[in-house]
């Protein structure tokens, strides 16, 4: 139906089902449901449940979604809605970007830790949350972005007047208050297993990147890691710890080179942002003072002993060196408060012996 949508217009199509044409013998069975609704009421029955439907078009459309239309493979797996169903304060077309955080609804302590403080180190930074609101995951993220007062969008595979699972229904109407909650399917609709691997397309298409935190070789999540592959947007992977099952799925992702390894929110936002933005320094270790000695400095410090004092002709033979140059090397050390010297000789310093 999309393809026609695409190919005729939605009036047109709309026109040729109601008056029975069938639009060429392909809807039998969409032409006989479409007869037993009635638009405008169930449009009336959404507004008064603070529920609004939008359409390529409007302006609060996600432009983003539009990408499932002009990738030419993606044809065949499913284009972009022809609609959404939005409830919620949120609109959609005002998302700064948008990144989706999925992952294992079985997710481990490790796991779900890691996605509360991606999705509040995210929404920090004013980008918008976006994923599934199932167990897991999915909730660890939405709830790491409302801890930070960030914007998060929840994508379900039932209709928006829907709590699935029943569990979260709070959390669900808290992101109806505070973010919102989309689906193209209407209100009432009950999800399946079908539906869910749909909703995942609708999770890569309104986002700029997605991170997968857990998922275990056969988890849906790795689907919507699939369509955002197949969109050319940035794909990240969480590592887990390498005998972790639930991570396993991960592994493999980043391993095959789908996925570039991210840590924290700073990694995330260098790839979804633009050019310049947010560039994050690689680690590097703290500079100590014996980085700053030059090369025979060092030499004749490790020749210094931890506790038995030693005479410069001692430390000389083992750092190959001679008495008189160790002796005023050995000074200068001394005065840099690397080693002490004793009536009997000379020994590391006990700030030095401790970095030692």
């Amino acid at each position: 139906m999309a393809g026609l949508v695409a190919e005729i217009g939605a009036v047109a199509l709309y026109d040729e089902l109601r008056a029975g044409r069938d639009a060429r013998g392909l809807l039998t069975d969409v032409a006989g449901r479409l007869a037993e609704i009635e638009p405008e009421r169930d449009l009336e029955r959404a507004v008064r449940r603070a529920i609004r439907w939008i359409v390529p078009g409007d302006e609060e459309w996600p432009a983003s979604l539009d990408d499932l239309d002009r990738a030419e493979p993606l044809h065949r797996m499913g284009r972009a809605p022809l609609g959404l169903w939005v409830r919620g304060a949120v609109r959609l077309h005002e998302l700064t970007t948008p990144v989706a955080v999925v992952g294992s609804r079985s997710a481990t302590t490790y796991g779900t830790g890691v996605a509360a403080d991606l999705g509040a180190g995210v929404a920090r930074a004013g980008a918008a949350v976006v994923s599934g609101a199932a167990f897991g995951i999915d909730e660890a993220a939405h709830r790491g972005a409302l801890a930070a007062s960030g914007t998060t969008v929840a994508v379900l595979a039932c209709g928006v007047d829907r709590a699935y699972p029943a569990a979260h229904k709070r959390l669900l109407d808290h992101l109806a208050e505070h973010g919102a909650v989309v689906s193209e399917l209407a209100p009432g609709c009950a999800p399946t297993r079908l539906r869910f691997l749909a909703r995942n397309r609708v999770i890569a298409g309104l986002s700029q990147g997605t991170v997968v935190v857990e998922a275990a070789v056969r988890s849906g999540a790795l689907n919507t890691a699939s369509w955002t592959s197949l969109l050319h947007r940035p794909l990240m992977g969480v590592p887990g710890p390498v005998t972790s099952a639930p991570s396993e799925g991960v592994h493999e992702l980043v391993r095959s080179g789908a996925a570039t390894l991210v840590t924290r929110a700073g990694d995330v936002l260098e790839l979804v942002g633009g050019m310049g933005e947010h560039l994050e320094e690689a680690p590097r270790a703290p500079v100590t003072a014996r980085d700053l000695l030059d090369r025979v400095q060092q030499r004749v410090l490790e020749a210094v002993p931890v506790r038995r004092p030693a005479s410069p002709e001692s430390i000389g033979r083992t750092a190959g060196l001679g008495a008189e140059r160790v002796r005023s090397v050995l000074d200068d050390l001394a005065r840099r408060g690397h080693v002490d010297r004793l009536p009997t000789g000379w020994r590391l310093a006990e700030a030095t012996d401790a970095v030692r």
